[in-house]
């Protein structure tokens, strides 16, 4: 049997038109971030209706910002993260470059 990572949590998330964003709260199961040019959170959508799980905070399931220093093996290991509107409607504000 393997141990489970203890995935970094997102924090806050201040894109109020995402559909899993509930009072800066993201309830998404998981999210992913990461494009070749920015850290977009892919898991973004934009829609009338809200969605997610109630009783869940979002956390980071996988991150391609292999440039990012909070990356190791495409995993992210901050203790948290917060996404914002920066390049797009919603990226990865705790992204450093190495």
């Amino acid at each position: 049997m393997t141990a489970a990572m203890e995935m970094p949590r997102v924090q806050e998330c201040a894109v109020a038109s995402c559909a899993y964003n509930h009072t800066n709260d993201c309830h998404a199961f998981a999210i992913t971030i990461g494009s070749s040019d920015h850290a977009h959170c892919h898991t973004f959508v934009e829609l009338p209706v809200r969605g997610g799980i109630d009783q869940l905070v979002a956390q980071v399931g996988a991150c391609s910002r292999s440039d990012c220093r909070h990356n190791s093996d495409l995993e992210c290991h901050a203790p948290a993260i917060t996404v914002g509107p920066d390049n797009d409607m919603a990226d990865c504000m705790t992204y450093q470059s190495r």
